[in-house]
């Protein structure tokens, strides 16, 4: 629970301005709460909780660019703001509650909805647990994404994944190599194999996986493991631990 003298470090996301406005007078009448930012769209809201680590962040779920369902899934748990969905539309409330969001707003919401969503906020704000739920949850959610955010320079850009060749693992860090360029993301290669469905990539080393679709050939070295020739000329080493299960994906 947020103390007297804390203040809640707020960020709102939502495209609709009528309903960006309203959330904007409310939470402003706030004592505890400080708006640090107001965003348009989801990559603004993305780069805006990179940037500025808002404790707390109002997301609607359908925003142009990124959906307040992709952001979460693309947050770092660990350092995640408290996520608070708003939408107008049912099924997207219910699928924000399952995701154990802090809580949800189905537009149109009065002030004593909004009420009862702080007094859950202040009642969570200080459970670690909280934060980081939604984001696991979320990326069990947004399976095989079509788009992953990554950072480029001070700013965030989204790709798309199928121009993905391979990932490599750096600890807790993920190397994303597509399209000639290398992109460096905070997040473990597990993580990140869920959210970008496993169908399509598939381990070669504990440390790397690879984009089916990206492999040209395949040959033999020794003692069981192999060589991958990708499309864009890389060449990776296929560790024997993970060969049956490459083949299998790949029908031989």
């Amino acid at each position: 629970m947020a103390g007297a003298c804390d203040m809640i470090r707020t960020l709102i996301a939502d495209d609709e301005p009528p309903a960006r406005d309203k959330l904007v007078r409310w939470l402003g009448e706030q004592p505890d709460l400080e708006l640090v930012s107001i965003a348009r769209d989801g990559i603004s809201a993305a780069e805006a909780i990179a940037a500025l680590s808002p404790q707390l962040a109002f997301l609607d779920i359908q925003m142009p660019g990124l959906s307040g369902l992709e952001i979460a899934a693309q947050l770092e748990a660990a350092t995640a703001p408290l996520l608070v969905f708003v939408t107008a539309f049912d099924e997207y409330a219910v699928k924000a509650f399952e995701l154990d969001a802090v809580d949800y707003l189905l537009k149109p919401y009065d002030r004593q909805r909004l009420d009862k969503c702080l007094a859950r906020v202040r009642a969570r704000f200080g459970d670690g647990a909280a934060r980081s739920a939604a984001v696991r949850a979320a990326r069990t959610q947004v399976q095989d994404c079509r788009r992953l955010l990554v950072p480029v320079g001070e700013q965030l850009q989204l790709i798309d994944v199928d121009a993905i060749e391979w990932l490599e693992a750096d600890d807790n860090y993920v190397h994303v190599h597509a399209a000639g360029a290398n992109y460096l993301l905070r997040r473990t290669l597990a993580d990140l194999l869920v959210q970008l469905g496993e169908q399509r990539f598939v381990r070669i080393h504990k440390s790397a996986a690879v984009n089916l679709a990206q492999i040209q050939s395949l040959s033999p070295l020794f003692k069981g493991d192999y060589e991958l020739l990708l499309r864009d000329g890389q060449r990776l080493r296929l560790s024997r631990r993970y060969r049956e299960a490459l083949f299998a994906r790949m029908g031989r």
